[in-house]
């Protein structure tokens, strides 16, 4: 695997923190193109700069995913400075904390949806000729809100659900191209997503409802998306609970329910 991405174009969104700015140090050893987006472009500079010094090249593109324009743009411009894209790293998001009957600003709906879901889908379309062409993947972190509902989380489960049935519907579409589609499933992360949640009045929450020493690191996180990346594995669910809790949903779902309200109910 140590060579695997050498010389080959990976854009990378929601790149200049947790979950996004780990896995771009993670690949930088393996010599890549980096193709780093996220809003906020000086925190973006630090990360290519951590990536250069790891082998890696990094282009730095500032966008906003909630833009379809800007969407576009990351691939044109990736395009232009490299002339492929290889992988398209779907990272970028934003979570809620909420009870569904206590939220006062409904607008969280299509806020979610808007970066979780519509903003791949936008991304999807400017890349996929591109990806064709190199036989190249497609890596969406998703969630276990993806493949199960999480009390406090209606508005985030819904947009990954989303996300996820897009991506399976694609990969079906796909078959015998050569373009792999590799759907990533983390449990709770520590990352700045938990503190950027919104809550019931649509407002970012300030501070991590989670125990975040008992739950998994970004780092440990992008070693596993990189290892899923790597096999071009379909599926990659990354807790031991979430593997099993796939299972036993299908005989025992109100086991399921509970799990999901004692995970939320203790922050991890």
């Amino acid at each position: 695997m140590s060579d695997r991405y050498a010389n080959q174009v990976i854009v990378l969104t929601g790149a200049s923190a947790g979950i996004g700015r780990a896995l771009a140090l993670e690949l930088a050893g393996e010599r890549p193109r980096l193709v780093l987006a996220a809003r906020d472009a000086g925190r973006l500079e630090e990360v290519a700069a951590a990536c250069r010094e790891r082998g890696a090249e990094a282009l730095v593109v500032p966008t906003d995913v909630t833009d379809e324009a800007a969407c576009r743009d990351l691939v044109a411009r990736t395009v232009e400075a490299f002339g492929a894209i290889d992988a398209l790293v779907l990272n970028a998001g934003v979570s809620m904390w909420a009870r569904f009957e206590e939220i006062t600003d409904l607008s969280i709906f299509e806020r979610l949806m808007r970066v979780n879901y519509h903003a791949c889908v936008w991304l999807t379309a400017a890349a996929l000729p591109h990806l064709r062409r190199s036989r190249g993947q497609f890596v969406v972190v998703a969630s276990l809100a993806g493949l199960a509902g999480v009390p406090t989380h209606t508005a985030y489960a819904a947009s990954k659900h989303a996300l996820i049935g897009f991506f399976d519907s694609l990969r079906a579409e796909l078959a015998g191209s050569g373009v792999a589609v590799t759907i990533v499933a983390p449990d709770f992360v520590l990352s700045e997503i938990h503190r950027r949640a919104l809550g019931p009045d649509g407002r970012a929450l300030g501070k991590s409802p989670l125990e975040e020493g008992r739950i998994m690191t970004a780092e440990r996180c992008a070693r596993a998306i990189h290892r899923a990346m790597a096999r071009r594995q379909r599926l990659a669910i990354l807790s031991l609970r979430g593997r099993v809790g796939r299972w036993v949903r299908l005989v025992a779902p109100e086991l399921i329910d509970w799990i999901a309200r004692r995970a939320i109910a203790r922050g991890r």
